[in-house]
């Protein structure tokens, strides 16, 4: 007897290469199987989700939910129920001098799974909101390679890389220093890092000069200055840094995702590895909003269904070197969500303020956590 199962859908798992009409089913908190028909006499509990679309488990690969402990952060629940998220990996909102409260508080205690980066920076984003703003890496004195490492080493259960945040805003006069200490902590712990490209310096060429294969560039797709295109095409060094292994992130938030830069770029056939949504308390209103209104909005603009979902599960798993996650794949986690793609006029903006109108846009019918329905009146699951 199975504890789940997602019946009539049409599964969209492009870690399997499937797009057709597939039965999910769930037992022990893991996928159990997947067929063409799955008899809803084996399962305690069915969902219906004929017309609609079951995917892996979505996942979030910039979040800030450090909430209560970091300025920029949300809650972590709300975000998850209207995005489909099941994994929610948090961008460096905690530093080493802060990471302890953030397990024992909030990732510990949270029904979905967080996945943290740990900040090069020992208070992690500490001053981020609409009134002040301090970047984290604009006192060499709060960079410490020797804490960061430790605090990774205790935590190596949890941590899947290191955070920087570089640029004007967030670094000052340093240049590429913060990122170079945070890959040569990075390169101890076997891990990857995940840099934040931001207003110059350092400019976009220094920085991709220096990310290894399976690093993170989020914000891929900023707007000028350090625009991925110059005059609609793309620059050379992203074609170098993507053929080298680097990954490419899209980060929304409230200044990481411009119209002008995107449609040039998936016109060229550079679309982003992941799309994320870098979810804060400057952009959960708009024009981030979540992951599925940024997926909506790069569907709107022309990348393929099939290839939004992919880089919201397929490739943010491969980015966490998880293979247990972003797939339906039998003995996978068992996390699914259920979509609907709505057909309508939509309005979508970037940071802007430029606006399109969508005809579609995704939206969430149901969450699977564990392999159980993940129900509004049940706070615990």
């Amino acid at each position: 007897m199975y504890d789940l199962v997602i019946r009539g859908g049409r599964l969209i798992d492009p870690a399997q290469g499937l797009d057709q009409r597939r039965d999910v089913a769930f037992q022990d908190g893991k996928v159990a199987a997947v067929a063409p028909t799955i008899d809803a006499r084996e399962a305690r509990e069915v969902i219906a989700a004929d017309g609609r679309l079951v995917v892996p488990g979505l996942i979030d690969l910039h979040t800030h939910v450090w909430w209560g402990g970091t300025s920029l952060s949300v809650r972590p629940e709300p975000v998850a129920r209207r995005s489909g998220a099941t994994t929610l990996v948090d961008a460096g909102s905690a530093g080493p001098g802060n990471f302890h409260g953030f397990r024992a508080h909030i990732i510990e205690r949270c029904p979905v799974r967080i996945l943290p980066y740990l900040n090069i920076s020992f208070a992690g984003i500490f001053a981020f909101s609409r009134s002040v703003m301090v970047g984290e890496c604009s006192d060499v004195r709060l960079l410490d390679a020797r804490e960061c490492l430790d605090v990774a080493l205790r935590n190596r259960d949890l941590i899947v890389g290191i955070k920087v945040r570089v640029g004007r805003n967030t670094s000052e006069g340093y240049g590429v220093f913060p990122l170079e200490l945070a890959i040569e902590v990075a390169d101890e712990l076997g891990l990857p890092v995940m840099a934040h490209i931001d207003f110059p310096p350092p400019s976009r060429k220094d920085m991709l000069a220096r990310l290894r294969p399976g690093d993170v560039l989020t914000h891929c797709y900023r707007p000028f200055p350090n625009a991925p295109v110059v005059r609609g095409e793309v620059r050379p060094e992203m074609w170098e840094a993507r053929q080298r292994g680097v990954i490419f992130d899209i980060g929304h938030g409230m200044g990481g995702f411009g119209f002008a830069s995107t449609r040039p770029m998936l016109e060229a056939g550079f679309s982003p590895d992941v799309i994320s949504s870098d979810v804060h308390v400057l952009c959960e209103h708009g024009p981030a909003f979540d992951l599925l209104h940024t997926m909506s909005k790069l569907m709107c603009l022309g990348m393929p269904l099939v290839e939004v979902i992919r880089a919201a599960t397929a490739r943010p798993a491969e980015a966490l070197r998880r293979k247990d996650l972003g797939t339906l794949a039998p003995g996978a986690a068992g996390d699914a969500a259920v979509l609907r793609l709505a057909e309508g006029a939509f309005d979508y903006v970037d940071v802007m303020g430029e606006r399109i109108t969508g005809d579609r846009r995704l939206e969430v019918d149901a969450i699977v956590l564990g392999g159980r329905l993940w129900s509004e009146d049940d706070p615990a699951r």
